[in-house]
């Protein structure tokens, strides 16, 4: 590594980041004193990233990551090129129609990509509250529609026929102010957009529509198995017209290691308008727990139906500036959730440890 690179690394860590993961506690953002973070939280120090593989170990074995996947754009693909594609009547048309939908698999969202799985047959968690019946489900909060924030909006593809909005993301701070961050099966494509706090039937969207220059997932990530522990994402967005970075212009959320497995989150995502017909952010305040069998977190809150695969789990979230800290996305087993007439009740993300701050890292380096 470049000593320019290992600078970019640095800042990446050290300002990016806000947290050294050596120094990562399990107290930080409502986490219980008997949760047990797992393997890859406090491995490593963040002066000795890797982007090819690394040690994580899990119950006294040894356990190596895949290499990083990186694609790229169209060179002619840019913010430009994607404003001119996406204008509000495109926008308009490619919202489909007919009423709500049950919950199918893949369990957020409609992504064009092929990285999408079906679920598994198998389930394993089986208690009321996960399988979205019984009293635990039904005392579950419900999310609130809201005009959103600038730092999480939705993302549009051209491939596939131009299809509607099918997944959520959101801004997180970085070096070069340009990334955002998704579900890894969201597979932004080699050319799509991000639309910040998008608005169904705007003759303009409020930050604009950005064009997506690059994507950062890991090869194996999936929405099974030990895959699904690694379905995140980013992604590199290209300056507007005028030259300016996505961050100068929305404000970003800090990236952060998850502290534990019990937190307190404000979750903000967009469903797909074929499952909410009033095409608008969704916002609730859930407390997470740990998803049974697995290395991911599980939060119940109702309204979070396809598309919002990708959406921001935020604690310390700050009303005024509007942004906080992401411990995760919705995403991981089943795409982030069971299957069922209620899935939108029950919601999953992966666990941020050493993996998701190598793939932050290597993303900065674009």
């Amino acid at each position: 590594m470049t000593r320019r690179r290992m600078r970019v690394a640095a800042a990446a860590l050290g300002t990016g980041l806000g947290l050294c993961l050596a120094t990562a506690s399990l107290s930080q953002a409502g986490a219980a004193p008997g949760d047990a973070p797992p393997p890859g939280a406090t491995a490593a120090t963040p002066s000795h990233p890797s982007t090819s593989s690394h040690t994580d170990t899990k119950a006294g074995a040894s356990k190596t990551s895949p290499r990083i996947l990186a694609a790229s754009a169209d060179p002619a693909w840019n913010t430009t090129e994607a404003a001119d594609f996406w204008t509000p009547r495109k926008m308009a048309a490619a919202v489909p129609g007919g009423s709500v939908t049950p919950r199918s698999a893949p369990h957020r969202d409609a992504s064009p990509g092929p990285s999408v799985k079906e679920p598994s047959t198998g389930k394993p968690v089986a208690d009321a509250a996960t399988q979205g019946t019984g009293p635990a489900a039904d005392a579950a909060p419900h999310a609130r529609h809201f005009d959103g924030i600038p730092s999480v909006g939705v993302l549009f593809s051209v491939d596939k026929d131009s299809r509607a909005h099918y997944c959520t993301a959101s801004v997180v701070r970085s070096p070069h102010r340009n990334l955002i961050l998704t579900a890894g099966h969201c597979n932004p494509g080699s050319n799509a957009a991000f639309v910040p706090q998008y608005r169904s039937g705007a003759a303009k969207q409020p930050y604009g529509v950005w064009a997506i220059t690059g994507s950062f997932t890991y090869p194996g990530h999936g929405t099974t198995g030990d895959g699904s522990d690694l379905d995140f994402a980013f992604a590199t967005v290209a300056p507007d017209r005028r030259g300016r970075r996505i961050e100068a212009v929305t404000g970003g959320n800090t990236l952060s290691p998850t502290p534990g497995y019990t937190n307190d989150v404000s979750v903000i995502g967009y469903p797909s308008v074929r499952n909410d017909p009033e095409d608008r952010a969704v916002r609730c305040e859930t407390r997470t727990t740990r998803l049974t069998g697995h290395r991911q977190l599980r939060m119940e809150c109702g309204g979070f139906y396809g598309g919002t695969s990708g959406s921001p789990w935020l604690t310390h979230f700050d009303e005024d500036t509007r942004t906080g800290r992401i411990i995760g996305n919705i995403g991981g087993l089943n795409g982030g959730g069971p299957s069922g007439p209620h899935a939108d009740r029950t919601s999953y993300s992966p666990y941020y440890g050493i993996e998701l701050l190598t793939l932050y890292t290597r993303a900065t380096m674009a």
